[in-house]
């Protein structure tokens, strides 16, 4: 079966985005297009689908992956929490290539709303959260095409979303904001004193 599904970047086919959902629904990754690098997504309420995820990744279970919605009420729903702090980074960068590290009923996890029509039709068809990780091995590089992120997970794949190079080819930035305290864990597409900057204003 042919893995590799060609999309249309700016305005995805719903037929496309419908099998993904049949494929992460069953328990399946999928890898995604985002406007940083390619990711690996699963169903996060799907104990099996993130043992596969951390088994593709080879990467430890201690390790949370991030979760990305299309919108600060579904994370607010998924029980984040955004002190003052967090609320302005998220008014400025969101959507866009931040995760922030968020306090939630699950403990500490990272957030992000990505902004890229491909993962953002993907998530509100969802109407949640998704498990999302870079789609790589870990300690390779990231994936800036979905035929590298899929020659790096075949095995453990079933659809990969073609929509073109990554417009990015950074990580997203990783901020962990604990109320007033605000921790830049990851350098990566935004510039920390404008992170730091926003966060203070």
């Amino acid at each position: 079966m042919q893995k590799l599904r060609p999309v249309d970047a700016r305005q995805p086919d719903a037929a496309v985005i419908a099998e993904a959902l049949a494929a992460l629904r069953r328990g399946e990754l999928v890898i995604v297009p985002t406007e940083t690098v390619y990711g690996l997504a699963a169903d996060d309420r799907n104990p099996a689908a993130l043992d596969k995820l951390f088994e593709a990744k080879g990467r430890p279970k201690d390790k949370p992956i991030a979760l990305l919605a299309a919108s600060v009420a579904e994370l607010e729903r998924h029980g984040a929490r955004l002190p003052p702090a967090a609320r302005r980074l998220a008014e400025k960068f969101w959507p866009g290539a931040l995760t922030l590290v968020l306090d939630s009923p699950a403990g500490w996890l990272g957030f992000r709303i990505p902004d890229h029509p491909v993962m953002l039709a993907l998530l509100r068809a969802w109407g949640g959260v998704l498990a999302v990780t870079s789609a790589n091995r870990s300690g390779e590089p990231a994936a800036t095409t979905a035929a590298a992120a899929l020659a790096a997970l075949e095995p453990f794949v079933a659809l990969a979303l073609d929509a073109g190079p990554s417009a990015g080819g950074v990580p997203s930035s990783v901020v962990k904001v604990e109320e007033t305290k605000v921790i830049v864990l990851r350098a990566g597409a935004l510039a920390e004193e404008e992170i730091r900057r926003v966060a203070q204003t």
